[in-house]
């Protein structure tokens, strides 16, 4: 008789035990302990792409320089494709390819192509290969045409683009990209999403931070909501936003003020931003609030009403406050 072997569960891409990190500010008498991360827990499988989210302060730039070995933790481990970023930061630093953005890491008096063959060659390209491969990046990310100009007449989305290609040159199979879409147009912010998901395709698994939640349910397969150094909730970025509200979304268009102003006083009813063409938003908390909103609307007189699932942005602000909608950095 003959058995099937069972195969042991793939290890995720990243991962997070317990982590924790602590930071002392002041001295003697006046000093005093931070945590910046409180025991994360996170799993990232391989082949997906994962959102991190939070405000200000929340714990995401000291999660992305621990994995980035540029910081160590106080405890725990973090693990990049099995490699403890402790016990074997080398070996991280081969897998793991980092897009921080802005100025950072870009040579302005060299072009384009010699940025990019800088890096390959730190990471022991050579000749034809080398030139092979920043070719093909830069046209990847739309600066092929640019390739010979210097970077320090680039705009900041172009430059964005570069760090994209600068992190993708070592061929890693991990990449942490810190707001990568940034100052790009909208055309750009567009190209980008088709490279997430070629990269996607590739087997290659991305963690993103971002404060652009239509991005982040558009990109993300799961996301993580972090604040004060904690995990809020994880998971699927739509199941998430419906599964934690009973509530819904409503826009309506030609709203009285009255009417506005009524609404936005009722229990388990928020204000959310407007829309592009100036409609009024609001997102509730229950179903008794939904009815309350509509049967307002209703006797003003507004015939144009629409309704959804809250979206991520409204979990966000349910779970984090109002605090802050931009990611640390």
């Amino acid at each position: 008789m003959t058995t099937t072997p069972v195969r042991a569960p793939a290890r995720p891409a990243v991962e997070a035990r317990a982590l924790r990190r602590t930071f002392t500010v002041g001295r003697g008498a006046h000093a005093r302990t931070l945590t910046a991360l409180d025991g994360v827990d996170l799993s990232v499988p391989i082949g997906t792409v994962h959102g991190l989210l939070g405000p200000n302060g929340a714990g995401k730039s000291t999660l992305c320089r621990i994995l980035a070995t540029t910081l160590l933790p106080t405890g725990g481990d973090a693990l990049v494709l099995g490699h403890s970023v402790v016990g074997d930061t080398r070996a991280v630093r081969r897998a793991i390819g980092i897009v921080l953005g802005g100025d950072h890491g870009l040579y302005g008096r060299l072009t384009a192509r010699q940025n990019l063959e800088l890096w390959g060659a730190l990471f022991g390209l050579r000749g034809r290969e080398l030139r092979a491969r920043t070719d093909r990046l830069l046209d990847q990310v739309g600066l092929g045409d640019r390739a010979g100009d210097r970077v320090n007449g680039f705009s900041r989305g172009m430059k964005q683009r570069l760090h994209l290609a600068r992190g993708l040159v070592g061929d890693s199979r991990v990449l942490l990209l810190d707001e990568p879409t940034t100052g790009m147009d909208p055309v750009a912010a567009n190209g980008f999403r088709d490279l997430v998901g070629r990269l996607r395709a590739e087997g290659r698994t991305l963690l993103i931070t971002t404060h652009d939640m239509a991005q982040a349910e558009a990109l993300c397969d799961t996301v993580t909501l972090i604040d004060h150094g904690r995990v809020l909730t994880e998971g699927n970025p739509r199941d998430l936003a419906r599964d934690l509200s009973a509530g819904e979304r409503i826009v309506a268009d030609a709203v009285p003020e009255e009417t506005a102003a009524r609404i936005a006083a009722l229990p388990g009813v928020s204000n959310a931003a407007p829309t592009a063409d100036g409609a009024r938003c609001w997102t509730t908390d229950s179903v008794t609030a939904t009815r309350e909103v509509l049967g307002h609307l209703v006797t003003s007189g507004v015939t144009s009403v629409r309704t959804a699932p809250p979206g991520l942005e409204e979990l966000y602000l349910r779970l984090v406050g109002r605090r802050s909608m931009e990611v640390g950095r």
